[in-house]
C-alpha cells in the first residue's frame, strides 16, 4: 500500500520535527496512515533514540494527536525497536525490529554511522577482514523477529548505506551472500513484511532503498511480503517511496 507510512521518526527521537507536524505533512500529502515510529531507548547510546523519561509523554501525544486528526487521517504510535534495547513496556500498535549495532565484546559498534566505524572496527577486531563483521551483523538480523516481537522487518541491509560512496565489501562476494540469505531464510518464518526502505536515499546517501535487488528478489523467491516506507526524519521526506 502506497497510501500509508509506517516508519518516520520525530523530535522524541533524532527527527527535526514534532509528531503533529509529522502528521499535518502526511495529511498534506493524502496519506491515509501515518505511523510515528521513534527509535526505542539504547542506554549505551542515548543520543539518538527516546529518552527513558520521555516514553510516557510520546505515547500520550501519538493519542492526542489520534483523537484530533481521526476525521482526516489514521494515526498509529509505532516504536523502532532496536535488537539491543529492552522489551517495550508499553503496548504500541506496531513494532519496527532493527539492528543498529554489532556488539563485539562490551563495545557496540554502530552499523549505519560511517564507513569509518564499521572499518576501524573490523581492523581492531578481524584483523582488517570485513567479512566476519558481516557475517555477525546477519546473524543478528536472523534474530530480530523473535527478539524484538518486529510487525515488520527494518531495513534489512542496513550494513550496506555506506556502498555506494565509500564500498566497503564486495556484495557479489560469497560469504556476503550466504550471510544475508541466511538471514532472510530465518526471518521468512516469522511471516511478517520486510521494508522497501527509503530513508538512505532522502538523506543522500544511496540512490536505490533497502534492501538491495538481489535480496529482495530472494525474499520474494522465498515467498516474503513487503511494505514501503520513508524512514523519514522530517516532515518532507514522508512517503517519499522508490522502488527498485
Amino acid at each position: 500500500m502506497m497510501n500509508r507510512d509506517l516508519h518516520t521518526h520525530t523530535i522524541y527521537s533524532d527527527g527535526k520535527n514534532s509528531p503533529e507536524e509529522m502528521v499535518l505533512s502526511a495529511i498534506e500529502k493524502g496519506l491515509k496512515v501515518i505511523g510515528i515510529s521513534d527509535h526505542s531507548y539504547t542506554g549505551f547510546d542515548s543520543g539518538y533514540c527516546i529518552k527513558a523519561e520521555k516514553i510516557e509523554d510520546y505515547i500520550k501525544e501519538i493519542q492526542r494527536l489520534k483523537i484530533k486528526y481521526r476525521d482526516k487521517i489514521e494515526v498509529l504510535c509505532g516504536l523502532e525497536q532496536d535488537l539491543y534495547s529492552d522489551k517495550p513496556k508499553y503496548n504500541f500498535d506496531y513494532i519496527i525490529g532493527s539492528v543498529h549495532y554489532i556488539k563485539i565484546g562490551e563495545e557496540y559498534v554502530p552499523v549505519d554511522f560511517s564507513a569509518q566505524k564499521l572499518k576501524a572496527a573490523a581492523d581492531k577486531y578481524f584483523d582488517g577482514n570485513i567479512y566476519p563483521l558481516i557475517e555477525e551483523y546477519y546473524r543478528l538480523v536472523g534474530t530480530v523477529a523473535e527478539k524484538t516481537g518486529a510487525d515488520i522487518i527494518g531495513h534489512f541491509d542496513l550494513i550496506t548505506k555506506f556502498q555506494e560512496k565509500e564500498p566497503l565489501f564486495d556484495e557479489k562476494n560469497e560469504r556476503y551472500i550466504r550471510a544475508w540469505q541466511a538471514a532472510v531464510d530465518k526471518l521468512i518464518e516469522a511471516n511478517i513484511p520486510f521494508e522497501i526502505n527509503s530513508g538512505a536515499i532522502s538523506r543522500g546517501y544511496r540512490t536505490t532503498p533497502y534492501p538491495s535487488k538481489d535480496i529482495m528478489d530472494y525474499i520474494i523467491k522465498k515467498g516474503g511480503r513487503f511494505i514501503y516506507s520513508s524512514d523519514s526524519h522530517n516532515k518532507d521526506s514522508i512517503a517519499n517511496f522508490k522502488e527498485l
